[in-house]
């Protein structure tokens, strides 16, 4: 079995990880030690913010009625420091959890090392083509697949239904007139507001800027054959890449916002700063509700070139899979089945994210829950690298938006992030 050791400075954890998965006990199967075997107990990391409490206490009630005398546990876990503690726990037989929430940008990374076991043959019994197709693909490696879509935030774009019909502006049906809505509306100004948006959109935010880049047809990168090539100077992402660089002068005052500013951009939609956002559909909770009740607030899916198909967006989210080393790994499953299973996949629906199983996106709250479904099935992620997060990440993208936000010559930037692309994948 080959691993390769892909985390900077840890690199005693992942060869933890890989002797694990090349020892003589098989990942996924149970051996037959320690306490939490013997007495049948189940244990779920779950990351914080992920799942309220009744969402919590609803699975370990579900989980014990369906296997009496067995027990799920579930564990919180916070997001600061979590891959160091997953490279420790899950490359230890004794310590290591049973299932494990983890982030869909981390998923290949540790399902290259052998952290997870192949839960290939679960597909149809967790939900099959209705999973979300592009948190599968990042779980999959060599035509296995090592852990299934637990949630995701889709991203949609919330506008000021008042201000487009004030600047006398269509809903847009494609992605080509969303751009020319932004401009116009900026333009307009129907409440001559000083140093208003038409759109919000600003270089830090990299998931938001990733999903208007993908909803026009650009690419990080693809694979050829086992090598990692750059894409942001084909003809397709160069496009894109100088639509965004019009958009960043003539569609956003936000371009070059902070990142703290960032974190609660929603306030200048509410202060009536800008008139679109682009966002998850939590995102929703935060606009006042006075506009909502006011009918001020629309909800659309991000467009593609086709009138009526949504476009490509980045989806965030979270997988979850079967540890290699778990104690109980056919008990696992079983906690497995009741997560997929109808009355919780739908309670994750009612708490405002999309679950794993798209057949019940349909219980997301409130209007976004009415495109939620379709924008996943057509959401992107990042490229299934486990170098993605690890030797390249939020900090090159940063970079990158923001001198195409500062106008430099995109043709040239493209051609860069190309070669730091190809030397961070490549590892």
């Amino acid at each position: 079995m080959k691993f390769r050791k892909v985390l900077m400075g840890a690199t005693v954890g992942i060869t933890a990880l890989a002797l694990a998965g090349c020892s003589s006990t098989e990942p996924g199967t149970s051996t037959g030690g320690g306490d939490d075997a013997a007495s049948g107990t189940v244990r779920l990391w779950v990351m914080e913010g992920s799942l309220s409490e009744d969402s919590q206490n609803y699975l370990i009630d579900e989980f014990a009625e369906q296997n009496p005398g067995s027990e799920l546990k579930i564990e919180v876990q916070q997001w600061d420091g979590i891959v160091s503690k997953l490279q420790t726990s899950l490359a230890s037989k004794n310590e290591s959890p049973d299932l494990v929430e983890i982030g869909n940008t981390q998923t290949t990374t540790f399902t290259t090392v052998g952290a997870f076991a192949d839960v290939t043959d679960m597909k149809e019994t967790l939900g099959g083509d209705t999973l979300i197709p592009s948190f599968v693909d990042a779980s999959t490696v060599d035509g296995k697949i090592y852990a299934y879509p637990f949630y995701a935030g889709a991203r949609g774009v919330f506008y000021r239904t008042d201000l487009f019909e004030a600047a006398g502006i269509e809903v847009p049906q494609t992605i080509e007139e969303f751009d020319s809505a932004v401009a116009e509306l900026q333009k307009s100004n129907p409440e001559g507001v000083e140093d208003f948006a038409g759109m919000y959109l600003a270089a830090v935010d990299t998931h938001g800027v990733g999903s208007y880049l993908f909803a026009h047809g650009f690419e990080y990168a693809k694979k050829d054959g086992d090598t990692w090539v750059g894409q942001a100077s084909s003809p397709e992402s160069i496009a894109a890449l100088e639509t965004l660089q019009k958009t960043f002068n003539d569609g956003t005052t936000f371009a070059l916002d902070s990142q703290a500013g960032q974190k609660s951009f929603e306030r200048y939609f509410n202060e009536g700063m800008t008139g679109v956002l682009i966002g998850t559909g939590n995102i929703g909770t935060k606009i006042d509700q006075e506009l909502w009740d006011a009918d001020k607030v629309g909800v659309i899916a991000l467009p593609s070139s086709t009138p009526g198909v949504p476009g490509a967006t980045f989806a965030g989210g979270s997988n979850i899979g079967l540890a290699a080393n778990s104690q109980n790994p056919e008990l696992a499953k079983k906690a497995l089945e009741v997560i997929f299973g109808e009355g919780f996949q739908t309670r994750l629906a009612e708490e405002g994210w999309v679950s794993g199983n798209t057949a019940y996106s349909d219980a997301v709250t409130g209007p976004f829950g009415e495109i939620a479904g379709d924008v996943i099935t057509n959401s992107k992620l990042t490229p299934n690298s486990p170098e993605w997060g690890v030797s390249f990440g939020a900090t090159q993208l940063n970079e990158f938006f923001t001198r195409v936000a500062k106008g430099e010559d995109v043709k040239a930037l493209a051609k860069d992030f190309d070669e730091q692309l190809d030397a961070a994948l490549n590892k």
